[in-house]
């Protein structure tokens, strides 16, 4: 553990929580925790599922029930069973409730400003530069990583968004069908494995390996959602399938890719990857790299 770094972020945390006012029931002059106003306005104006609001904020059963409770007898949300699976609760804001998020909002930001006014341009500048950077390191810091069945529901999300992203960016447009396969039963155990990168439970990413006795490994299928790319999450799932195709045997990696994704090439190379003569017959490819593990 690096006990400086630990101890520069526990002072920026204690100095961010009693700057916005954390420290007190009455978060913002509303008379109620901050939990409860955050939590308000997540709902926004659509409302949720309730399980989706826990995933989103990390938030146990309990304590969501206790805050859901609270804000309804303040007469601010309303919490149904979905009329198919009465498993399913749907949380919404009441006229009140809305009223009371749009007020949430001017009074977040008189915080924000106060955070600013007080300096001069260039400080304003500097603030909020910095603020934005250690916004996007926090997000890049939640992804997680887990091999998932590919045939599942967020896999096959995953891999739609990327077929449909190689036939936007691709000069003739991409037929999956003319591409080499990677099918569902080649991507399980022993056979290979499909990795899904999540942020905050949301499926941001993927890539896969095929695994094969005597005979260098392929990565296959590497997609980030536009949303989430500047945060490390490519390399995080390139670095976790080599991981695993060396647990799996594999002494080498080996991928191929289109000329036009510049971004995955740059990445590739960056990771030791080195290009290589073709060894396939891909017909959407331009470039075949490999990697010794």
């Amino acid at each position: 553990m690096d006990r400086l770094a630990v101890a520069e972020v526990r002072a920026f945390n204690r100095t961010v929580a009693e700057r916005i006012g954390a420290l007190t029931d009455e978060f913002l002059g509303r008379q109620r925790p901050m939990g409860e106003s955050r939590i308000l306005w997540e709902i926004g104006e659509a409302g949720l599922e309730v399980r989706e609001l826990r995933s989103r904020l990390g938030l146990d059963s309990g304590y969501t029930t206790r805050v859901l409770q609270s804000l309804g007898e303040q007469g601010l949300i309303t919490v149904k069973a979905g009329s198919g699976d009465r498993r399913v609760r749907h949380v919404r804001l009441t006229a009140a409730g809305r009223r009371e998020r749009a007020e949430l909002d001017q009074l977040s930001d008189g915080v924000a400003w106060a955070f600013l006014e007080p300096l001069d341009q260039g400080q304003r500048d500097r603030l909020v530069k910095a603020m934005g950077e250690v916004e996007r390191l926090l997000r890049a810091s939640l992804v997680r990583l887990a091999v998932e069945d590919p045939a599942g529901a967020d896999a096959r999300w995953c891999v739609g968004q990327y077929f449909a992203e190689l036939n936007s960016r691709f000069d003739a447009g991409f037929d999956p069908t003319r591409s080499i396969p990677a099918d569902a039963e080649e991507l399980v155990p022993p056979a290979g494995a499909f990795v899904i990168a999540r942020l905050k439970e949301r499926p941001v990413g993927c890539g896969a390996l095929k695994l094969h006795p005597r005979a260098p490994a392929e990565l296959k299928r590497m997609w980030v959602s536009p949303d989430s790319r500047g945060l490390g999450v490519g390399r995080k799932l390139l670095v976790e399938l080599e991981r695993l195709a060396k647990n799996g045997g594999a002494r080498r990696v080996q991928l191929e890719t289109n000329r036009t994704l510049k971004e995955a090439i740059q990445l590739y190379r960056s990771a030791g990857y080195r290009e290589v003569a073709a060894f396939n017959d891909e017909p959407y490819a331009h470039h075949w790299f490999e990697k010794r593990l």
